[in-house]
């Protein structure tokens, strides 16, 4: 595929991922608000993973959901700092 049809794909994927994370947090505050069932760390820290890491970051700080649990607090940062070293580096080479 052509860059052109690539990049609009990309954007649009993006945007969801992390629309989806950060209402995923709010959800699972909402649930742990109310004491029933949860949604698993493991699929917070997916969604982060699969290109959410921003929507997850600002959905912990507006719901203020996980900034106790250590491994989201430094977790969440590092996944999106990993991410945005591949994207440089994806993008200086595709320069070039």
């Amino acid at each position: 595929m052509k860059n052109s049809m690539i990049e609009p794909f990309l954007m649009g994927y993006l945007l969801a991922i992390n629309i989806l994370a950060f209402c995923v947090m709010g959800f699972d505050k909402q649930k742990a608000r109310k004491g029933v069932w949860r949604i698993s760390e493991s699929t917070l820290f997916t969604l982060a993973i699969l290109g959410g890491s921003m929507g997850g970051l600002l959905g912990m700080w507006i719901f203020r959901h996980k900034t106790k649990h250590l491994k989201f607090v430094i977790g969440i940062p590092f996944v999106l700092i990993i991410q945005l070293v591949i994207t440089y580096i994806i993008y200086s080479y595709s320069i070039n």
